[in-house]
């Protein structure tokens, strides 16, 4: 008797979408048009947000919270311990929440600390300078969370050494270890304070996978990747795990995304976003968005500073900002990388005017 004919498997064919529908797909994944969520919520849908620079990434979450959102409320959502910022990827800050740090640091925080090894010996930090340092601050914190100057007092009245460099390594290491965190403000100022011992979760990484592909699709894995510093042979089981992932062609690159692409958006027009913006920072190729001149223009002399960025339907067509003046805001600088309609530079001058975030 003959055996039975393999049946045929049928792999449907990847979607391919052009450059403008991923933008306008990506810009709904970002949420660039804002949502009905909380702060906290828009940041533990997207795992972090990039938060180097205070001032930018507040904004970076108030534009994506709900309607009225201000950055005063993104503030309160730190004071009250539901959002933390540390150094969880990439030896950069961000802003997360208490458990995505926790589970962050799981996977990211010992390779980090291996690759301080050789700063800390120049510095002189060995390991019991370290641990003097740890039970310092420590209980410092156990009375009051503490300012970065705060924290340097204490150490240098105990003899140890902040300057160059030092202190500030101190302070890195020990959010490394999962010991203190920026959480609660101080008028413009964040504070240190202790972290919360969490256990995180050690099946989590096909969800958080998920959520920072959730927030920022289409992206490849090589962006993701780049996100969140772990390897494709970690990243690709996890992926498999996925129910609702889905690979779409963008312009002959393959990339990730939750779900069917929604149905085609009529252009998205204008948007103002503030620097370091997940928009830019959320992705190691950024060609989809910005060009060459963009890019010079957003990061002058490539000196790791991103400007806020003006958008028009996705794309970035300059940099914006209102200088202030004696406290108070003088007229808006722009820097066009793209010659706009009239139409649009109205639009833009519209959303500078409009803009409610400081």
């Amino acid at each position: 008797m003959l055996a039975p004919a393999p049946r045929k498997r049928y792999v449907l064919p990847m979607q391919h979408l052009a450059g403008p529908q991923a933008r306008r797909l990506r810009r709904q994944s970002q949420l660039l048009d804002g949502s009905t969520l909380t702060p906290t919520e828009v940041v533990d849908r997207a795992v972090a947000f990039q938060g180097q620079d205070l001032r930018a990434v507040l904004r970076a979450i108030a534009i994506r919270s709900a309607p009225g959102t201000t950055v005063a409320d993104v503030v309160a959502a730190f004071d009250e311990g539901r959002l933390v910022r540390s150094w969880p990827l990439r030896g950069t800050l961000f802003a997360t929440t208490p458990e995505h740090l926790a589970f962050l640091l799981s996977h990211t925080g010992e390779r980090m600390h291996r690759s301080m090894i050789k700063r800390r010996g120049d510095l002189g930090l060995d390991d019991a300078v370290i641990e003097r340092a740890r039970g310092l601050l420590l209980a410092a914190l156990a009375e009051r969370p503490q300012s970065r100057a705060d924290a340097m007092t204490v150490w240098q009245a105990a003899g140890i050494d902040t300057s160059a460099g030092r202190g500030y390594h101190l302070i890195v290491h020990l959010a490394l270890a999962g010991l203190i965190h920026w959480g609660p403000f101080d008028g413009e100022e964040q504070l240190l304070v202790a972290t919360n011992a969490r256990q995180p979760v050690t099946d989590a990484l096909p969800e958080v996978v998920r959520s920072v592909i959730l927030a920022r699709a289409p992206m490849s894995e090589a962006d993701l990747a780049w996100w969140t510093k772990l390897p494709l042979g970690v990243l690709r089981p996890a992926l498999a795990e996925v129910p609702d992932l889905e690979r779409v062609v963008v312009e002959g690159a393959e990339m990730l995304m939750i779900g069917h692409p929604a149905e085609e958006s009529g252009p998205a027009g204008v948007d103002l976003l503030p620097g370091f913006d997940e928009w830019i920072l959320g992705y190691a190729d950024r060609s989809l968005v910005a060009d060459e001149a963009a890019m010079t223009t957003m990061i002058p002399g490539g000196n790791g500073i991103f400007r806020p960025v003006v958008l028009a339907d996705g794309v970035v067509v300059g940099t914006w900002r209102v200088p202030i003046v004696r406290g108070k805001p003088t007229e808006p600088v722009l820097d066009l990388v793209r010659d706009l309609s009239p139409r649009d530079r109205r639009a833009v001058a519209a959303a500078i005017d409009a803009w409610p975030h400081g």
